[in-house]
């Protein structure tokens, strides 16, 4: 007998928190947010671009609009990096000019002369080896060393997170050696490199918004985007802005919807963290610099939010969530939205290694139950990093489901009655 009663009055609760996203979460104010985020006048958001601090200033308006009170003492969270960026490069091996193209450097000096140097350790990356992990490898030696690289890897010499700008973050320590990678067909008699990096310090900035909890305030709960993006790029029909409007305005909208839903119903008994994090596209800095000015055993979760303004493979009314078999967050939240047409994935993109690609990677290495949540088809999304990224691309309605679906579905987060299991720590 009071089960039958008990049923229909969780039906009804459920379905007064489904109405309170109705009236809580609005399209137009969706849309708002993803076109004034990747109009051109932003353009295109990259690190240290004055795009970004436009953008920057926009999300603190939004923050302070809906109730947040700052981190610190204002919403910027600033941090010094410290930039190395190549000027001037020259290869020669055995009398030949190497192509600048054919070149990555990775080193800390402001210059660098060698000349068939013997201390100079010679290496190669061969046909078929793994060359991340070989690259990884050999930075991390402390030998200066010219390193030979089969032609076959050579599209990675076009990757601009490996060709140009360099970050080392606050503490970090210099990289050992003097590491030159060239794209050749055969092993060097003699050589001589020529090297000049331009060394400054520059500044970048999260934007982080807090809406304290009621009766567990030191437990938090995060909620994240990343409001960079990669700025201008070569021009396409005479567009050179990559607006970046589902990459990742759309995941930014979410979180300002989500601040400004709870801050209106007032009832969360954690703290809740509302966080825009920078340079996610040049490496994290981001997300790193946020997750070391917290004990992650205080972070009950986090929902990191990549890229939603599309349907996913699995149609409307879903979302995807990376490294779903991790921790039991996604089980959870599919257990608030039941009732609803809204469904929660495990990723479908495994290949893609997406756990460990975007902001919420360095807190679900400390055991955070850290996943992103997204929509976007990578493996076939023709827009993705390019001048098309636009809001005229989106699908308003999509966002509008995913942020609602996240705001039902985080209910035993907010109110302290769930905690996800936390994320093995991989060694």
């Amino acid at each position: 007998m009071k089960l039958k009663l008990l049923l229909p009055v969780l039906f009804l609760l459920s379905g007064c928190i489904i109405q309170n996203t109705t009236t809580l979460v609005h399209k137009k104010d969706v849309a708002r947010l993803v076109s004034t985020l990747s109009a051109d006048n932003m353009e295109g958001r990259a690190s240290f671009s004055p795009g970004i601090s436009k953008a920057a200033d926009f999300i603190s308006s939004e923050f302070k609009k809906a109730g947040l009170m700052p981190l610190n003492h204002n919403f910027r969270q600033t941090f010094q990096v410290r930039s190395i960026q190549p000027t001037h490069i020259e290869v020669t091996m055995d009398g030949t000019d190497i192509p600048e193209d054919n070149v990555l450097a990775f080193s800390d000096q402001p210059g660098l002369q060698w000349n068939t140097n013997p201390d100079v350790a010679i290496m190669e990356i061969k046909a078929g080896e793994n060359f991340i992990q070989r690259l990884r490898s050999i930075i991390q030696g402390s030998s200066d060393a010219l390193v030979i690289v089969d032609t076959s890897f050579s599209s990675y010499f076009k990757n601009p997170y490996f060709k140009g700008e360099k970050i080392k973050m606050p503490g970090e320590t210099d990289t050992p050696g003097n590491k030159i990678f060239v794209i050749h067909d055969k092993i060097p008699h003699s050589f001589r490199v020529s090297l000049s990096n331009s060394i400054e310090e520059k500044e970048l900035f999260n934007i982080v918004g807090v809406l304290k909890g009621k009766s567990k305030a030191d437990e938090i709960i995060v909620f994240s985007a990343h409001y960079d993006h990669i700025g201008i790029i070569d021009a396409v029909k005479q567009d050179s802005i990559a607006n970046g409007a589902d990459d990742d305005a759309s995941g930014v909208s979410a979180i300002i919807s989500l601040a400004n839903a709870f801050a209106k119903q007032n009832d969360n008994e954690r703290t809740l963290i509302f966080v825009a994090f920078t340079a996610e596209e040049i490496g994290g800095y981001g997300s790193r610099y946020f997750s070391e000015q917290f004990n992650p055993e205080d972070i009950k979760a986090m929902i990191n939010i990549e890229m939603i303004g599309k349907d996913s493979k699995f149609g409307p009314n879903s979302l995807y969530i990376t490294g779903y078999d991790r921790s039991d967050l996604g089980k959870i939240m599919q257990k608030h939205v039941k009732g609803t047409d809204f469904r929660f994935y495990p990723d479908p993109y495994p290949e893609q290694n997406l756990f460990y690609r975007s902001d919420n990677a360095t807190l679900a290495a400390l055991g955070v139950p850290a996943h992103s949540f997204s929509t976007v088809q990578i493996n076939s999304d023709q827009y993705y990093h390019t001048v098309k990224d636009e809001f005229s691309t989106l699908d308003a309605n999509n966002i509008v489901a995913s942020i609602k679906a996240i705001f039902i579905g985080s209910e035993g987060l907010v109110n302290g009655t769930e905690t996800p299991s936390r994320v093995e720590v991989r060694k």
